[in-house]
């Protein structure tokens, strides 16, 4: 039996929590009549059951171990295919195996369980003392989906997780606001547990339709099913990056001119696509990490580039000058002892209300403008926590159905 200190027992954990694993194992044993269905942790030297639906006494519990050389499974994750039996004795290969003989079954049926990074993580299994009709394509199809179901909530679990360690790393630092942390609640409340509800309820509807047969609804579900995992995904990934954005690089000499020209060059076919009109003054030197400094270019721009007018000659407008100490001391609670620059990048679109100047910087924040895309909704929140890294400020300036003028400073070389 697995013990709480074992470096596998957070599998284990893992699995029970999918909250439909033990009705997944309930639905193989009554459409196939397999007597006993389990998750299976298999390594190179153990196996280990996560979770099991035993109708014939089996005798093996969560938790509980077989020698991993008398298994099949072994055999499984070392080539990475199925394995179905529907008559051990009619089987060529099988029918002299030793682990037949040894475990007492005739019918058997195996699927690999392989996580997002390509990574061996199991197998969802059963078996049954008699003989049994498993190799048709409903029975495979069935085991199928259900394999990359567990994959999908394993994936999940372990993104969650590792979010959630980079949360409490964030919350004990100093440097992390309490907007930070504010927001961090936020999303672990709110914007991730949409996605998650969604995988819930498809899930649970991918089993029901899979116990009546229905096979082309359960093909729905389960495109259904990998979008919403595929989504919740994305924003993991978006908040996992955001949460590493930190200040430890060593500042450097920064000609933001530049960047502007690099970042440019980057965007130059939508530029080009909308025949937008590019103007900019000439741009100062600042102090900073270099690779931050152009993320935040590139997203003010890129925003830039998205929202400049359609009803009229599309243009955007770049400009700069150097700040008095008397207004550094207005707008930085400590600035530091050194001239700092303004930078406006100012479209000509739709412009922001003034009940969304300051959700806009919030990671998730999205206006009312589609579906979710990777990084909507991340690409202004880098950008006050590249500005804040900096000990500078990023604000927005409402002009709503005329554009919207985003303004940085940061501190000069």
């Amino acid at each position: 039996m697995v013990q709480p200190d074992d470096y596998l027992f957070a599998d284990i954990e893992r699995v029970q929590q999918i909250p439909i694993v033990k009705t997944v194992l309930e639905v193989i044993c009554r459409s196939t009549g397999m007597g006993f269905a389990a998750v299976a942790r298999v390594t190179e030297d153990r196996w280990i059951a996560c979770s099991v639906q035993d109708e014939i006494g089996f005798g093996v519990e969560p938790g509980g171990e077989l020698e991993i050389a008398t298994t099949i499974c072994n055999e499984i994750r070392a080539s990475g295919n199925a394995v179905v039996i529907d008559h051990v004795d009619e089987n060529e290969f099988y029918s002299g195996h030793p682990t037949p003989k040894l475990y007492g079954f005739k019918s058997y049926i195996s699927l690999p369980i392989v996580l997002k990074n390509g990574s061996f993580f199991g197998t969802l299994c059963a078996i049954d003392p008699r003989p049994n009709q498993l190799q048709n394509p409903r029975v495979i199809g069935m085991f199928n989906l259900f394999s990359e179901l567990l994959a999908f909530h394993l994936d999940s679990i372990q993104l969650m997780e590792r979010t959630r360690s980079a949360m409490h790393e964030l919350a004990g630092q100093l440097l992390v606001s309490n907007d930070e942390n504010r927001q961090y609640r936020h999303i672990s409340s709110h914007n991730l547990q949409e996605p998650l509800r969604k995988l819930r309820v498809f899930s649970d509807m991918l089993v029901n339709a899979t116990d009546r047969y229905e096979v082309d609804k359960a093909k729905d579900l389960a495109v259904k099913i990998r979008s919403s995992a595929q989504q919740f995904s994305m924003m993991i990934k978006d908040l996992s990056e955001f949460s590493e954005l930190n200040n430890s690089s060593p500042f450097e000499k920064i000609d933001l001119g530049n960047i502007l020209a690099d970042v440019t060059a980057q965007l130059m076919p939508q530029i080009e696509r909308r025949e937008i009109i590019i103007e900019t003054d000439t741009l100062p030197v600042v102090q900073g990490v270099r690779d931050q400094i152009e993320q935040l270019f590139y997203q003010l721009m890129h925003n830039a580039v998205k929202f400049a007018g359609y009803e009229q000659p599309p243009r955007i407008r770049v400009t700069a000058q150097e700040l008095a100490l008397h207004e550094i001391d207005d707008l930085l609670p400590e600035p530091l002892q050194m001239s700092y620059a303004e930078i406006r990048v100012e479209d000509n679109g739709i412009g922001i209300d003034d009940s969304q100047l300051e959700k806009v910087f919030d990671i998730f924040a999205r206006l009312p403008t589609g579906s979710f895309k990777q990084g909507e909704g991340v690409g202004l929140a880098y950008c006050r926590k590249i500005v804040r890294n900096h000990k500078g400020i990023i604000k927005a300036e409402p002009n709503p159905g005329k554009g919207t003028t985003f303004v940085v400073t940061l501190p000069l070389f």
